[in-house]
């Protein structure tokens, strides 16, 4: 009854699967460390308006939502026209072990066609199934390519001391009863990536491409429209971030160890380099930690400028459901930067719509992958 209550309001499916429990393995992540409960740091909070106000009520916020948006996007570069029919075609049909493998070329940007592959869950997966869409370096290395097609670019860089491990999740996925679209950097070159003309910043780029993936796979007749997702892990899991926080018809995301705010202090979370938000035609700055002799530079540097940090687009997620699955740059620390969301979901009366796991290091384990994919289950495969 509280199901079909809440989709009669017109609420994702997300949102009304979220009234019922979180899985009890889940539970924790759900809340900070004693440490940092309740603790906001210096970040400025999303409820605060340009004009110094404070939202007060959830009618306040869709209004104060499209404030972030639009300053970022200012910021960034506009975005081209969304596609209203992205073209996504179909070839190579593989087998394994009953999901069924495509490869396929979908559009990213009008009359630009990229290379990826479409997962089809087993049959045993039956009606309209859950989506979600993994973005990484290479496609091949989100599907743990196994094909007769030789590998050259990016994917034969991480193919070339076999399988990478823990990395494959649009199979894992689809296996899980996800159908899953795997994509990788546009033009195969994730530090010079092909901009494709588009006035924007290479993330938000990106989070542009996941925009017309998303409308690619609600188009798909085994898809279920309300139930698509986004995960992604480092280069990626910066490129899920930016693609859920910024297109609001994703349902749900997992971020697995990008970086979820500004931290200069760590190379690996670089938002200031030019691929990522650091683009500037008339600078070019040497790769690395910045310093006084390579500073900052582009969009990020007028971010950071202006008092700007991510978790003002964590804010935008609200009040879908994300998860950090933090490593080595997203430790439980991350925390005074993710109750700001908390805090708005909190608004908005929802709980349990904030979640983070940890692990030692950076790269993703068995044990935060199984994290990351019940998360997924709960909030879209109910």
């Amino acid at each position: 009854m509280r199901l079909a209550f809440l989709l009669s309001l017109g609420l994702p499916a997300t949102l009304a699967v979220a009234g019922s429990a979180v899985p009890v393995e889940l539970r924790s992540a759900f809340a900070p460390p004693p440490e940092f409960a309740g603790r906001l740091g210096e970040h400025r909070s999303p409820l605060r308006r340009d004009d110094g106000s404070t939202v007060a009520a959830p009618a306040e916020w869709p209004a104060r939502r499209a404030e972030i948006l639009a300053a970022w996007h200012a910021l960034m570069g506009p975005w081209p026209e969304l596609l209203a029919r992205p073209r996504l075609e179909l070839s190579e049909r593989q087998e394994r072990d009953g999901v069924t493998q495509y490869r396929v070329a979908v559009e990213i940007v009008a009359g630009v066609m990229e290379p990826g592959y479409l997962l089809l869950p087993p049959e045993r997966f039956q009606g309209p199934r859950p989506a979600v869409l993994v973005p990484f370096y290479a496609a091949e290395v989100s599907v743990n390519y196994a094909g007769p097609r030789p590998l050259s670019g990016q994917a034969a860089r991480y193919f070339k001391d076999g399988p990478p491990v823990h990395r494959d999740f649009a199979l894992q996925l689809a296996r899980r009863g996800f159908v899953t679209l795997a994509i990788g950097t546009p033009g195969d070159d994730a530090y010079r990536p092909a901009l494709h003309g588009v006035p924007c910043q290479p993330l938000s780029y990106y989070a542009y491409i996941a925009a017309n993936c998303h409308t690619a796979l609600a188009q798909r007749p085994e898809v279920d429209p309300a139930r698509i997702g986004v995960m992604g892990h480092s280069y990626g899991g910066k490129w899920a971030m930016f693609a859920s926080c910024l297109h609001e018809k994703f349902a749900a995301a997992v971020w697995s160890d990008g970086g979820v705010v500004f931290d200069e202090t760590r190379g690996a979370v670089n938002y200031w380099e030019p691929w990522y938000l650091g683009l500037d035609p008339a600078v070019t700055r040497r790769r690395g930690l910045l310093t006084a002799e390579h500073g900052r530079t582009g969009a990020y540097r007028a971010l950071r400028e202006r008092g700007h940090d991510l978790h003002e687009l964590h804010a935008l997620m609200a009040p879908r459901p994300f998860l950090v699955s933090g490593g080595s740059e997203d430790p439980p620390a991350r925390w005074v930067a993710l109750n700001h969301a908390v805090a708005v979901n909190r608004l908005l009366g929802h709980a349990d719509r904030v979640a983070m796991t940890n692990r030692d290091g950076h790269a993703p384990t068995a044990e935060s992958n199984a994290q990351a994919f019940r998360f997924l289950e709960h909030f879209l495969r109910p």
